[in-house]
């Protein structure tokens, strides 16, 4: 269970007050899949990392009951100057899972071969794409947090991603941002919508899509996204 109580983020930018969360209430039940659906710039990729931890709300919390991943695949809390292997060696100590089992897990999936023990200030943007997906796998948690998974590789290593993130599922829950309505299908059996800063969440996916292609339709400047 991943509870959000009074859930509220407000930031400027460029002069301009953004509110991503108006004291969100909503609960995601375990083991549910949830789409997490939105126009562009709603905040959908803000509210999962509020959810994760790792972006702190205006006001309010969150409360869950299991282990919550940070958003998969994301490589931006990464330290340059230590190695992929570092990193991964660090990110096992916080967790709380072996140490060795998890650098040998992701030095096979990642496939980066000598790169995997260089900083990851020399990375290219898809090494590190990799380096983070294969963290990301290499940790059992009750809830996942997908924010667009299947971009990251070539053909062969998405397959291979997707096929791991399936055998995850098969598990877990999973909170999911992704423009891919096919993907949204396979993946969740719930959904939920971000409007203004307005979380409505629904036990239907198919009531959740077609909300969210409601509110498609309308011109952001009519909605005032």
């Amino acid at each position: 269970m991943i509870r959000l109580e009074n859930l509220t983020k407000q930031y400027r930018l460029k002069g301009r007050e953004m509110l991503v969360a108006d004291q969100i209430n909503a609960e995601f039940p375990t083991g549910a899949s949830v789409a997490l659906l939105g126009r562009n710039g709603a905040g959908k990729s803000t509210l999962l990392r509020m959810i994760a931890g790792t972006v702190s709300p205006t006001s309010g919390r969150v409360v869950s009951d299991g282990t919550i991943s940070w958003p998969v695949g994301f490589a931006g809390s990464f330290h340059g100057e230590l190695s992929g292997a570092q990193n991964v060696r660090f990110v096992a100590r916080i967790y709380g899972v072996d140490t060795d089992e998890l650098v040998d897990y992701v030095a096979d999936f990642a496939e980066l071969g000598q790169h995997y023990h260089q900083p990851v200030n020399s990375y290219s943007s898809g090494m590190k794409s990799r380096l983070a997906m294969g963290t990301s796998m290499g940790i059992y948690f009750d809830t996942y947090l997908v924010d667009e998974v299947t971009s990251v590789g070539d053909a062969d290593f998405r397959a291979k991603s997707q096929r791991v993130f399936n055998e995850r599922m098969s598990k877990s829950g999973a909170i999911v941002v992704s423009h891919s309505m096919p993907m949204i299908r396979q993946m969740c059996n719930m959904g939920a919508v971000l409007d203004r800063g307005t979380l409505t969440l629904f036990h239907n996916l198919d009531e959740a899509i077609a909300m969210h292609e409601a509110i498609l339709r309308v011109p952001p400047d009519i909605v005032g996204d």
